[in-house]
């Protein structure tokens, strides 16, 4: 109850830790786990393909050989759908307790573009199926991981990899310490701004990024319409099966998916459901997306009005995060509240709306008896740089970029000044997370090179006997 004097104000209020507050947390976190342990990589107890086996038996059972097909093209594409699996590694490792809501799987192909509400193009986060909260070095070393597994997938020369590394965690580090110092509304506010880093950039960043965003805004829903549906006689508009990537669903899913909507229209914004009242849903088929999602349950869902306009909307089935199911990670009692409220699909868009500076208006959730799920659009000007196939001189921007951008990310938790006071300069924490990082990077292409042989030998044993 509060407590208040004569002039009716509460004389129990107690101001919120100051920045200065809040930075010398971060330097007595050093106390408690130096800077330099953040390079410790613990191998042992590790069991990397019965966790990846594990999460297989969860998933739609014929996908599963298309995921195992996609993972094995080359240590990048293992490296993302390991997130799992690395998660379980840095449970075993030093972290530095200093928690802030999270991507969970911020490797260098999950930044990328799409369009603001404002149909603007802007650069951020993409992927937030593992996002919850957890040390800010987490999603720091899954980028630099990938910085130097996404070099060494190309041949580029060690120095050139190094570099790019350490340049990403610098430019993290300076980042956070420039959040901290700001308030939280100007924090709120901010957003990677790609046009002006492009146009200040090298010529040959400024074309791979000019090339990106062209791109992007070409990928849009209604080329993608055109690509995957039909018009039948009736009008009515449908996809076109392409197995075993796009399939219709049984007629039980088509019976859901009225009441499905019509839950997805409820956690919408009050807008988006009253535009949603201008169509009629025509189709619902199954699509296949991405590497590590493959085998979870994915929905593409067909809207159109009587004019022949439309609207494509994706349905993403959402599990347990790997930073709670595997990083054992604790989460904060409001978040634990808000996941037993909404599911994990709610928990999915609630950190993509922190930790993105626009999101897409269309977010939403549901639940339903098939699993929790969130709703986004579709091909929204999505694109991303092929980071495996530009030259030196962009990979560096580029990673400077990514870093730039989770910065801005992870600065919207309270704990920002926190994580500057940890990180200092960025001269130790660098050189600790580039270590590790080369390191991780070593472990991971041997469990790639474990998960290939073992799926190769699975297939031969599978193989029929011929005379």
């Amino acid at each position: 109850m509060a407590h208040t004097g004569q002039d009716g104000r509460d004389t129990a209020w107690v101001a919120p830790p100051s920045m200065a507050d809040r930075m010398a947390e971060g330097r007595a976190a050093r106390e408690r786990t130096p800077r330099r342990s953040l390079s410790r990589l613990t191998t042992t107890g590790r069991d990397p393909l019965g966790i990846l086996d594990r999460q297989n038996a969860t998933r739609v059972a014929e996908l599963v050989p298309l995921r195992i097909e996609r993972m094995s093209a080359s240590p990048f594409a293992f490296y993302r759908g390991t997130a799992a699996l690395q998660a379980a590694d840095l449970a075993a490792d030093p972290h530095s307790g200093i928690l802030v809501p999270s991507c969970g799987d911020a490797h260098i192909a999950n930044f990328g573009f799409y369009a603001s509400p404002q149909r603007t193009l802007v650069f951020d986060l993409n992927d937030f199926d593992e996002a919850a909260w957890a040390p800010w070095e987490w999603d720091v070393k899954r980028l630099v991981a990938s910085i130097v597994i996404g070099g060494q997938a190309t041949s580029r020369d060690e120095a050139v990899v190094t570099d790019a590394a350490l340049a990403a965690v610098r430019t993290y580090a300076r980042a956070m310490a420039a959040h901290a110092s700001r308030s939280p509304l100007l924090r709120f506010f901010e957003h990677f701004d790609v046009g002006a880093f492009a146009d200040s950039a090298d010529k040959d960043t400024r074309a791979v990024l000019r090339e990106a965003m062209h791109d992007a805004k070409k990928r849009t829903a209604e080329r993608a319409m055109r690509r995957l549906t039909e018009t039948l006689p009736d009008g009515r508009m449908v996809f076109v099966e392409r197995p075993p990537a796009m399939v219709h669903g049984d007629e039980a899913s088509g019976t859901r998916l009225h009441e499905n909507m019509r839950r997805y229209a409820d956690s919408a914004n009050i807008d988006i459901r009253m535009l949603l009242n201008h169509y009629t849903v025509s189709d619902l088929a199954r699509r296949v997306v991405g590497v590590g999602s493959v085998g979870t349950l994915c929905g593409l869902v067909l809207l159109q009005d009587s004019d022949g306009n439309s609207l494509l909307l994706q349905a993403k089935q959402a599990g347990e995060s790997v930073l709670v199911e595997h990083g054992r990670i604790d989460q904060p009692p409001e978040a634990m509240a808000y996941i037993a409220q909404h599911g994990h699909g709610g928990r999915v868009v609630a950190l993509q709306r922190i930790l993105q500076a626009v999101s897409d208006p269309f977010l939403g959730h549901l639940r339903s008896d098939t699993g929790d799920f969130y709703v986004r659009q579709f091909r929204d000007m999505k694109g991303s740089v092929e980071a495996e196939t530009i030259e030196d001189r962009p990979f560096l921007a580029y990673a400077q970029a990514c870093a730039a951008t989770l910065a801005r990310a992870h600065a919207q938790s309270p704990n920002a000044a926190a994580v500057a006071g940890y990180i200092g300069s960025g001269g130790v924490v660098g050189e600790s997370l580039l270590e590790w990082a080369f390191a991780y990077a070593a472990l991971s292409k041997a469990d790639y090179d474990a998960f290939v042989a073992a799926h190769a030998a699975t297939a031969d044993a599978e193989a029929p006997v011929t005379a």
